[in-house]
């Protein structure tokens, strides 16, 4: 994202949450500068910093210091963070700067897990479109610092023709045959296969990407064979971080889980006044 699309959403989230103003800390304030921190409450993986750094550059005379860089791990009692400045920009920042430290790091800790799960394979863990509306990009991003990739962004990013598509047109090989008509080529074609019969046809299409979605393993492992690498093979569905050594079969290119982020916990931290 770049740094004006990332202002405007700041501005969203402070419009949300701080509205015309802040009457409780307008209430009180007079003036005061504070010191303060930002302590982990939990253990996790730093993500979001940059985000925190521009919020209180748009609120305004506040220094922010983060003593965890991005994507390392932090324990329960570590000082993440020190501020220094108006007592009021800190105090109207401060619910917002949490939420998002505490989301993010919670999904790069996730996805750390699942990068952990895979080490030492030739297999790249994926997220999905599962996300917070308004929020996917941070989230997306948060997966990118826990040591994951992103699938596509949004629709407009890739072909993934899907079991709803196919329902419409009557099939894969016609849903294939109409998007070659409309759509560049430019853009990989991924369709979701649901058994062995439907991956056969799909080998015959030429297109660029298989998900092999609700697969067993040993069908998994047959699809593999089927394949002979003729394109790339992603395994979908119900997986999580207890399952997901099942799936780490050799000739699986990538594993994808919306579990990464929508069942992340959040990571419990804390900004305190000094």
């Amino acid at each position: 994202m770049n740094k004006l699309l990332l202002r405007k959403k700041l501005f969203e989230f402070l419009e949300e949450d701080v509205g015309f103003q802040d009457i409780t800390t307008e209430g009180i304030w007079r003036g005061e500068e504070v010191k303060a921190v930002i302590k982990a409450k939990g253990e996790g993986v730093l993500a979001g910093s940059p985000f925190v750094e521009e919020l209180f550059s748009i609120l305004g005379n506040v220094n922010v210091n983060f003593l965890i860089k991005e994507g390392d791990f932090f324990r329960k009692g570590e000082i993440i963070a020190q501020l220094h400045g108006s007592a009021k920009e800190i105090l109207m920042g401060e619910r917002l700067a949490l939420n998002i430290l505490q989301r993010l790091s919670g999904i790069a800790y996730t996805t750390r897990k699942f990068v952990e799960k895979l080490r030492g394979k030739n297999i790249k863990i994926l997220d999905t479109r599962k996300t917070t509306p308004g929020f996917r990009f941070f989230e997306k991003y948060a997966v990118k610092v826990g040591g994951g990739e992103n699938h596509r962004l949004a629709l407009y990013d890739m072909v993934l023709i899907k079991d709803n598509h196919k329902k419409v047109v009557g099939g894969l090989k016609e849903a294939v045959k109409r998007v070659r008509e409309k759509i560049s080529p430019v853009y990989k074609i991924e369709v979701e296969v649901e058994s062995l019969e439907e991956l056969k046809e799909a080998l015959e299409l030429n297109i660029d990407i298989v998900m092999l979605d609700n697969f067993s393993s040993e069908d998994v492992k047959r699809a593999v064979e089927m394949s002979k690498g003729e394109l790339l093979i992603e395994v979908s569905g119900n997986i999580t971080l207890e399952n997901v050594d099942n799936y780490a079969i050799e000739g699986v290119n990538f594993i994808s889980s919306g579990s990464i982020i929508h069942s992340s916990n959040w990571v419990d931290i804390s900004l305190k006044i000094l």
